[in-house]
C-alpha cells in the first residue's frame, strides 16, 4: 500500500505542473515577468529521501514543464542543478541541524526557510536564464531577469507556501 507521503508528493508534482503550465506561464507582469512556482516541489520534497530518486523526479518535473512550454530542456537542466546542489544549500542555511536524522523543514525558523527558498530560486533562475540567453555579453539582461523574476517567484512561492501550510501558529 502506498504511504501518505508518496500520495502527497505525487499530488504536489501534478498540481504544481498544472498550475505552472496553465496559469503562470500565461502571465506576463510588465511584459517579461513569468513567475516559476513549480520550484516549490523541490522545496517541499522530504529531506531524507533517496537522492537519486529526488534527482530523477526533478528531471521529470523540469522536462514536464519543458514539454508544455517548448523550452528545449532548460527547465530540466535548472531543476536537476538545484536538486544536485540542494544538500549543500541546506548545509549552508541550516548548518549542523541539517546533519541530524530527525531534522524537518517545518522545525526551522522562518528566516532559515526564507533563505533556503531564496537560494533555491536564485540558483534555478541563474542557470535557467544563462542557458536561455546563452551569451555572457548580455550579463545585465541575465541579472535583470534573475532578480525581477526571482523576486516575483519568491513572493508567489511564499504566498503559496503560507496558503498550504499545515503548521498552525
Amino acid at each position: 500500500m502506498i504511504s501518505n507521503n508518496y500520495f502527497i508528493n505525487i499530488a504536489r508534482f501534478i498540481l504544481l505542473v498544472l498550475v505552472q503550465v496553465l496559469v503562470f506561464n500565461r502571465l506576463n507582469f510588465f511584459g517579461f515577468i513569468n513567475p516559476m512556482v513549480y520550484i516549490m516541489f523541490l522545496y517541499w520534497y522530504p529531506i531524507k529521501e533517496n537522492r537519486a530518486v529526488f534527482i530523477g523526479l526533478s528531471f521529470l518535473l523540469g522536462i514536464s514543464i519543458d514539454f508544455f512550454s517548448d523550452t528545449m530542456a532548460i527547465h530540466a537542466a535548472s531543476t536537476v542543478t538545484i536538486a544536485y546542489f540542494r544538500p549543500a544549500i541546506m548545509r549552508f542555511v541550516f548548518g549542523v541541524n541539517y546533519e541530524f536524522q530527525n531534522f524537518k523543514l517545518g522545525n526551522a525558523t522562518r528566516v532559515q526557510q526564507f533563505t533556503f527558498l531564496a537560494l533555491l530560486i536564485i540558483v534555478h533562475h541563474a542557470v535557467f536564464f544563462t542557458l536561455e540567453i546563452f551569451s555572457l555579453a548580455n550579463i545585465l539582461l541575465i541579472l535583470k531577469k534573475v532578480v525581477s523574476i526571482g523576486l516575483a517567484s519568491l513572493v508567489l512561492c511564499l504566498l503559496l507556501g503560507s496558503l498550504f501550510s499545515t503548521k498552525k501558529e
